[in-house]
């Protein structure tokens, strides 16, 4: 099983980064105000299962890598936790810009919600290359893969979902506070401040 260690760094991490507004987020809470929480949750379902797609293949395709090439993995370790410092360093210069897609904000079908938010997951180059760098390193070569993978995803399915429902629920009220001040701007910091450390321990764990 994973170490309660790493999950115990992996969690906090994962939330405040989910938590933040981006488009998955934030459309969220735009359905959720015009079409109700109700009909948004095929959305969510759809985006849970795009963002389950991209860890697992995520995961999967650099496990190959850890196990038939060590040396190369102790290089993508470095590369990730670099790439981590970078996101964290972007979310700190972020002027806090909520992203909105609204294009599809009238959909009511629950076929195309579901797609809405599936095509959202896997198609945001963003989402591969967070996947990619941040996943893979809290994989222990010295246990089986797929018990630690389970822990890690069940971390980021429980995650994606509280934080899209609370967007979705909280509507008018979450738009204001997030429209107001600089409070995106601090959750970003706060998030890119994690990221940065993460991603220092990592390279350095």
């Amino acid at each position: 099983m994973i170490d309660i260690t790493v999950l115990a760094v992996f969690i906090p991490t994962f939330f405040f980064v989910s938590i933040t507004p981006g488009m998955c987020m934030t459309l969220a809470m735009t359905l959720g105000m015009s079409i109700g929480v109700r009909r948004t949750l095929w959305m969510m379902l759809g985006e849970l299962l795009g963002v389950a797609s991209v860890a697992v293949a995520a995961v999967l395709g650099v496990a190959s890598i850890m196990l038939n090439y060590p040396e190369a993995f102790a290089i993508l370790k470095w590369v990730g936790g670099a790439y981590l410092i970078y996101i964290g360093i972007n979310m700190w210069r972020s002027k806090g810009k909520m992203s909105v897609n609204t294009s599809n904000a009238t959909a009511v079908s629950r076929q195309s919600l579901f797609t809405q938010g599936f095509v959202t997951a896997i198609a945001n180059p963003k989402g591969w290359a967070f996947m990619i760098s941040l996943l893979p390193p809290f994989i222990s070569i010295e246990h089986d893969v797929a018990p630690q993978l389970l822990v890690l995803l069940s971390v980021i399915m429980v995650t994606e979902f509280l934080s899209m429902l609370a967007y979705a629920t909280g509507g008018k009220s979450l738009r204001l506070f997030l429209t107001r001040g600089n409070n995106i701007q601090w959750m970003n910091r706060i998030a890119g401040s994690l990221m940065v450390a993460v991603g220092v321990w990592l390279a350095l764990g």
